[in-house]
């Protein structure tokens, strides 16, 4: 590692060939209900089978008992908006739409009332039904369609833009609810159905399988999504997936696709977490997530190597924050959460899913491996303030190996940390420049990064840093870095590095 000022930083951009889309018509928020309307909403009465899906079922003649059953509890929603007449008459696309919803008569310079489309599911007896958060565009009126042809006006319950679910009522008794399935038992490879409105075109079914579970599209982790190769496209979104039982097993959000059609790869929420945040808005209006307060990553064999684990399961601490519910309770950066009330975690994503959904002020029991021993604590959790969910680093662990040679660094002066906008409560050696050639870089070392430790010991300035690695007596360095997304982990190895 040499001692330099940087000169010139280059960026790179990574260029993904397929986007997430959202499979609506429409993007929107909506705020929370007040507490006058909030206190007219009855308890959910939902129906729920969470016993395990059959799979010894012969499903190869017909899916029609299937979707007899389901049908009715899908519906087509619409939210009215004005738009400006030029965002109409400059999209093609929208032509589309004509044979369906015909053309609305305009004046010149006059906005043009366009219908938001989407589907829901109706998960109560007394008018609940789930959707999208996005379906519903600013929600001043939503008009919901049932297959028999009836349409009510629906208020709007609560909304969660984090998990993009939604729950809105109408006022009739007697509707055919949708029992739902615990998310937690479906399997890779079930049959499942996909039902919904796509394109206006009416009521749709289509058939796949899971593809995977636990999907993230984001560093945030707060997705959990189910990936099926179910047809869904604009229109679906808020639909059904339903399993070969006919019970919902996840609320179909959104699509990975080139062209914005369906390309094999759909996502949606799982019934389980739309359980939770049902329940939330119904008793208490919003969604309140529990904080634990840590910065987390996923270990990878590398991180394992270096924290002399012989395991790569459980969440690494990065960094915790100041006088949070783990800084209180005496969690330390370095540690690994093996266990959460007795059950085992798996990754990063696991353990802030399940942070999330456990209620601010509960006392949660967590097991940790410091240096090699075993430890517990016990921790209340406090509150996310102002939706803000605790961010996982954006690495999540999976940097590839990397080694400090090729890496110059510099101390943090007010000049560093302008340029690289640097908060002042951060101490360390600022990295200037990374040979692109290095395994720094394959690892994932940049400059503006500052290297806080090297192999647990604390690096306060560049001459730390570069002491530190002048007396390494092997190849492999354990770097804790701090980037604009928090701190984490790198393992180096430079015998790895690529000739």
């Amino acid at each position: 590692m040499k001692r330099m000022a940087s000169k010139r930083i280059i960026h790179h951009a990574l260029v993904l060939g397929g986007v997430a889309s959202i499979a609506s018509t429409s993007l929107a928020l909506n705020s929370p209900p007040s507490a006058d309307t909030q206190s007219k909403n009855s308890a959910l009465k939902l129906k729920i089978d969470e016993s395990p899906l059959n799979s010894d079922q012969d499903l190869n003649s017909s899916y029609a008992p299937i979707v007899q059953k389901v049908a009715p509890s899908v519906v087509t929603i619409f939210v009215p908006s004005s738009v400006p007449e030029l965002s109409r008459l400059s999209d093609p696309d929208l032509n589309f739409f004509r044979p369906f919803f015909g053309d609305i008569p305009w004046q010149s310079g006059a906005p043009l009332l366009e219908h938001a489309l989407g589907s829901g599911v109706i998960v109560s007896p007394d008018g609940y039904i789930l959707t999208n958060n996005h379906v519903l565009k600013n929600a001043k009126e939503i008009q919901v369609t049932l297959s028999d042809g009836r349409t009510f006006t629906a208020k709007v319950v609560g909304t969660d833009p984090q998990t993009d679910i939604a729950l809105i009522r109408v006022q009739a008794d007697n509707l055919p609810a949708l029992t739902l399935a615990d998310s937690d038992k479906v399997n890779v490879g079930d049959v499942v159905l996909a039902v919904g409105n796509p394109f206006g075109v009416g009521q749709t079914v289509s058939s796949g399988i899971v593809s995977a579970k636990n999907r993230v599209t984001s560093s945030d982790m707060n997705e959990d999504f189910i990936q099926t190769d179910a047809a869904i496209n604009p229109g679906s979104s808020g639909g059904a997936l339903v399993d070969a039982d006919g019970r919902l097993i996840g609320i179909n959000t959104a699509i990975l696709s080139r062209s914005g059609g369906n390309q094999g790869i759909g996502f949606a929420v799982p019934s389980n977490l739309c359980r939770w945040v049902m329940d939330s808005l119904v008793k208490n209006g919003k969604v309140e997530r529990g904080l634990l307060g840590v910065m987390i990553q996923n270990l990878t064999p590398d991180l394992a190597k270096a924290f002399k684990l012989d395991r790569t399961t459980g969440a690494l601490v990065g960094d915790v924050t100041p006088a949070s519910p783990a800084d209180k309770a005496g969690l330390k950066s370095g540690d690994v959460i093996t266990q959460l009330n007795g059950q085992p975690i798996e990754d990063a994503r696991q353990l802030k899913l399940r942070i999330t959904e456990t209620a601010p002020g509960s006392q949660v029991h967590l097991v940790v491996n410091r240096n090699g021993e075993s430890k517990t604590f016990d921790v209340t959790l406090g509150s996310v303030p102002e939706n803000k969910v605790a961010k996982a680093s954006e690495s999540n662990g999976d940097a590839r190996r990397e080694t400090l040679g090729g890496v110059a660094v510099t101390d943090l002066d007010q000049n560093t940390r302008a340029q690289f906008k640097i908060p002042q409560n951060v101490q360390g050696a600022v990295i200037t420049q990374v040979a692109p050639d290095s395994a720094a870089y394959e690892a994932g070392l940049r400059a503006g990064d500052v290297i806080t430790e090297l192999n647990r010991q604390p690096v306060k300035n560049a001459q730390d840093a570069v002491a530190e690695t002048e007396k390494q007596p092997s190849n492999e360095t354990l770097v804790k870095v701090w980037t604009k997304g928090g701190s984490h982990y790198l393992a180096v190895d430079e015998s790895r590095r690529s000739s």
